[in-house]
């Protein structure tokens, strides 16, 4: 099922390789206007586009609004991102409700050089 937004966590990622991804993948986007600490655009396809910096230590969140994207669901965003870009991603394994409880937000997915794998990470 496809997700109503998706969010990656990227270490050390640089944002204008990021705007180049996305100008690449989902067609050019508006210019980054800074809001407080974060910075919004939107895609072409009318997408609201999210970056945050350092929004957990050095891990920068990349949060696009909007089903109408390539990808179905977080994890695929991820491993798009990780080949695209190759610093490690970092993902929630799907969509998380309350109602999941607190032990299934802390379950994450990491893709890097040495491949993907399921981890606890505690955020908070």
């Amino acid at each position: 099922m496809r997700q109503p937004d998706i969010e990656i966590y990227l270490k050390d990622g640089d944002q204008q390789a990021v705007t180049d991804w996305l100008n690449a993948t989902i067609g050019p986007c508006t210019p980054w206007r800074r809001q407080g600490q974060t910075f919004k655009c939107q895609a072409a396809n009318g997408a609201p586009v999210t970056w945050l910096p350092n929004a957990v230590g050095k891990w920068h969140s990349l949060f696009i609004e909007s089903e109408r994207t390539p990808w179905e669901d977080d994890p695929a965003f991820a491993r798009a991102a990780f080949a695209a870009l190759g610093v490690e991603i970092r993902c929630a394994p799907g969509g998380w409700q309350e109602e999941d409880g607190i032990d299934a937000a802390d379950r994450w997915i990491k893709i890097n050089g040495e491949g993907e794998q399921e981890f606890i990470w505690r955020t908070q």
